[in-house]
């Protein structure tokens, strides 16, 4: 799979390192991808405490362009603030100067926990229309806006977009609704603007993964460019 998107992106996002995901920066690196690598943290002190030192351990073995300590765990409410900081610390003071570190999460959440914001070298922000219930002739609009607002919070500070993207089926949330037009207009619209802004953006997702319908419902299993059999979802590349 990375052979198969390599051609059309300069970076990858993983999301843990565990459970093989520990792989995924090491196989982006023998194909000149840089790499957005996340510990994934919850309600299991055993599992944060694997995850943190596989970033860890990662960074240091030169594996690792951006730390991304933890992702919507405040969203989940799964750590409290002084938790998630903590864990900051750690990998700051375990990992190369050079790295710059920092916590996903939605865009509103930089507004809302400053001392969060504070701590980050870059704000990794979720914008997500589709789960706003936005129809999709203003969602466009609408990501802008979330942009925009964790980008005032984080001040002069670099800010990536973690994951944006429309389903290509699955049902509707309110006014949004999944379809291969909207998905494919979505992704149009919002590559367009981050070229011509030279907004550094991860599109979530690469692949369709059939086991997102447990948590997020039918929906969850169509987010990619890539269809779960690797064929593009929209024209001919």
């Amino acid at each position: 799979r990375m052979k198969t998107i390599a051609p059309y992106t300069n970076w990858i996002r993983s999301f843990s390192c565990t459970e093989g995901n520990e792989f995924i920066p090491k196989i982006a690196r023998e194909f000149g991808i840089k790499t957005l690598v996340g510990a994934w943290l919850g309600d299991d002190p055993e599992v944060n405490e694997r995850e943190i030192e596989g970033l860890i351990q990662l960074a240091n073995e030169g594996y690792v362009d951006i730390a991304a300590v933890g992702n919507e765990v405040m969203y989940r409410k799964d750590l409290t603030e002084d938790e998630l900081l903590d864990f900051i610390d750690r990998v700051r003071k375990s990992i190369p100067n050079s790295i710059p570190i920092g916590y996903v999460d939605a865009y509103y959440e930089f507004s809302h926990r400053p001392n969060i914001t504070a701590v980050c070298d870059v704000i990794l922000t979720n914008c997500y229309p589709y789960w706003e219930g936005c129809p999709i002739e203003y969602s466009f609009h609408h990501m802008i806006s979330m942009f925009e607002s964790a980008k005032y919070a984080g001040q002069n500070k670099r800010i990536i977009i973690t994951e944006t993207g429309w389903p290509s089926q699955g049902g509707f949330l309110k006014g949004a609704y999944a379809s291969n037009e909207n998905a494919m207009k979505y992704f149009i619209d919002s590559q367009n603007w981050s070229k011509q802004n030279e907004i550094e953006m991860f599109y979530f997702s690469s692949f369709d993964e059939s086991w997102k319908v447990g948590p997020e419902g039918e929906v969850g299993a169509y987010w990619g460019v890539w269809d779960k059999n690797e064929n593009v979802k929209f024209g001919d590349k």
